[in-house]
């Protein structure tokens, strides 16, 4: 059950129509990671900061059971910052700043202790780092999960292709569903990009929930529906991070089993959202998890006659 987990540790200054932040923690990694803690102890962080990061949520990351051996601390170096404003309709935003910094010249390594995970999740970054953390494994992980942005495939779509010929399931949105495959029904899309290599695609629509595909069969899953939705950012991480975390906890790859991972990432996602940045991921209890994923279950349960 031993998880990997590549990507940001980064600042984000973000603006919704519910408020403003000053820099805070963000990044993929760290959402990924928070995520998954509630499912897994055993999970290992590569990712790369500068000497300018609070070493109290590093403390934090610790504290949930997140190895950081991969963790590369850049001496005189910029951690990674986005600062983003959101629309009205919190699906829409603008970048306002984007500092590479530490991340420009990022190579990934992956501690020896790390090279045998069984289960590995490689958040947003560049294709062609993703597709060097899969060549450090010793061994090929039992599930290998990438999420990836449109623009990898503006400016790198053939390294693109071929890291998700390696890989067993990708996420990504719907408008990016569509743009890699070239296909606006997302039924299309998604037979399109399975014939690209993954086992499995998920396709997340943010407040409208998450489409699960292979080959041969589809899962829906609706978002839950909350009073107070401050702060999307990092809600399509947690949800990779809750997705992967219990699959990594079960031990279990099948179809029927994504389908509950689906679940429990929603509700992963559900928590973000709640609050700026990762404040909400930090500090909840197992009982909290259980009892919104209940909700989850109630949203979509009911019986039915049919004549």
């Amino acid at each position: 059950m031993s998880l990997l987990v590549v990507g940001t540790v980064a600042f984000d200054a973000i603006e919704t129509p519910f408020g403003k932040t000053d820099k805070i923690v963000g990044g993929a990694a760290s959402y990924i990671a928070l995520a998954a803690s509630y499912f897994t102890q055993n999970m290992h962080l590569v990712s790369v900061i500068g000497d300018d990061f609070p070493q109290d949520f590093l403390n934090t990351l610790s504290s949930q059971g997140v190895n950081l051996d991969g963790l590369q601390i850049k001496k005189g170096e910029k951690s990674f910052f986005w600062s983003g404003k959101y629309h009205n309709d919190l699906n829409t935003r603008d970048t306002l700043d984007t500092q590479l910094n530490v991340l420009a010249d990022f190579k990934p390594v992956v501690p020896a202790a790390a090279q045998e995970c069984e289960f590995l999740m490689l958040g947003n970054l560049v294709p062609a780092v993703q597709m060097s953390v899969i060549n450090q494994m010793s061994k090929r992980p039992k599930l290998i999960v990438l999420d990836t942005m449109n623009f990898w495939m503006d400016v790198a779509m053939d390294d693109l292709k071929k890291t998700i010929a390696m890989i067993d399931v990708l996420t990504i949105n719907d408008s990016e569903a569509r743009q890699l495959s070239g296909e606006y029904s997302l039924v299309k899309a998604a037979q399109k990009i399975l014939a690209m290599g993954p086992k499995a695609l998920v396709i997340k629509k943010g407040e409208h929930g998450a489409l699960l595909f292979n080959k041969d069969e589809v899962f829906f899953a609706p978002a839950l529906p909350l009073e107070e939705v401050f702060d999307p950012t990092g809600a399509g991480d947690s949800f990779a991070g809750g997705f992967i975390g219990y699959l990594a906890s079960t031990r279990d790859i099948s179809f029927d089993n994504m389908k509950r991972a689906i679940i429990y990432g929603s509700a992963m996602a559900s928590f973000t959202v709640e609050r700026f940045g990762t404040e909400r991921l930090i500090g909840l209890k197992k009982s909290n998890v259980s009892e919104r994923v209940r909700e989850f279950i109630e949203l979509v349960q009911f019986d039915i006659e049919l004549n």
